[in-house]
């Protein structure tokens, strides 16, 4: 990440190291990052045409985020290595924010939520190369210790198989959400009105009726709130998973290699040998085994073509 460029911008918040949510939050972050190495999804995903595979993350997101909570619970000895919060547990809801929990599961308690993290799945190979995250909470919403988390998922054989994930994206929550609006007001340096209205009295862990979102005066085309585009947020991220290799091509050149087939723009035959050509010419050290399973890959593709 370019650290120049924030600067002159917000900063992450200075936790206290004397409270025990601060070592409780490094140690989720470090659960979160060994979510590739745990992640386990148990239904395999296949025949879905490959008009309908930029969807698959509306399809099966909310599964992908709730196995990532799962994998959270299991992951207990990394977060809670010594049982200090052993009455807590995560727990999912969709329709608030932070949309994952730690809630303390005893009947009374004096800090009922240890802290929140605001999930969101990516489907690697989705069209637009970057996440569709969308994030619009006021920063008075998001405690100091709160996070929010994007990751990336992609199935093992590329257009079919079993959902695998690879390393996310985790950031302060807090951050986020002021880097978000420093970089409407301040960076882009847009001719229309930059003003933002912010939800009054908005707190940490909100109800579903609680208004914490923050709205531009000015909408730009839809853009406010979308992470990607709030740049250098989540640059270093973005580039690095589009080099996850998948069957041993990079995600980039399979995003590539699917787009050609968006909106129709192409015959199915002039997709296929087009992905075929493309392989070959971008990928000449791949090994005969994984260039061949690619190859079969392809081939399903065309089979899914409409």
């Amino acid at each position: 990440m370019d650290t120049a460029a924030f600067a002159n911008g917000p900063q992450r918040p200075d936790l206290d190291k004397s409270d025990p949510r601060t070592e409780l939050v490094n140690g989720v972050r470090a659960a979160l990052m060994a979510l590739p190495g745990e992640f386990e999804f148990e239904h395999t995903v296949g025949g879905v045409a490959a008009t309908d595979l930029f969807s698959l993350n509306t399809f099966l997101g909310a599964g992908i985020e709730l196995e990532v909570v799962r994998t959270l619970n299991a992951l207990r000895p990394i977060w809670d290595p010594d049982s200090d919060w052993a009455t807590y547990r995560f727990e999912r809801s969709g329709q608030s924010f932070p949309d994952v929990r730690l809630v303390d599961q005893s009947a009374k308690s004096d800090l009922p939520i240890a802290l929140g993290i605001e999930l969101k799945g990516w489907w690697m190979l989705s069209k637009e190369g970057v996440p569709s995250l969308r994030y619009v909470v006021s920063a008075d919403a998001c405690a100091p210790h709160d996070l929010v988390c994007v990751v990336p998922w992609y199935l093992d054989s590329a257009v079919s198989g079993k959902p695998q994930v690879a390393e996310p994206w985790v950031e302060s929550a807090k951050f986020a959400a002021e880097w978000r609006d420093y970089w409407w007001t301040d960076v882009r340096q847009a001719k229309s009105d930059t003003t933002l209205v912010h939800p009054v009295g908005a707190k940490p862990y909100p109800t579903k009726a609680d208004q914490v979102s923050v709205h531009p005066v000015s909408d730009g085309g839809g853009n406010f709130g979308r992470l990607p585009r709030s740049r250098p947020l989540m640059d270093d991220f973005i580039g690095k998973t589009m080099e996850v290799p998948i069957l041993g091509i990079t995600t980039e050149a399979w995003v590539d290699f699917l787009s050609l087939h968006k909106d129709g723009a192409a015959a199915d035959e002039v997709v296929v040998a087009e992905l075929q050509k493309r392989l070959t010419k971008r990928n000449k050290d791949i090994a005969p085994e994984q260039a061949e399973q690619i190859l079969s890959r392809l081939d399903e593709l065309r089979a899914l073509l409409p």
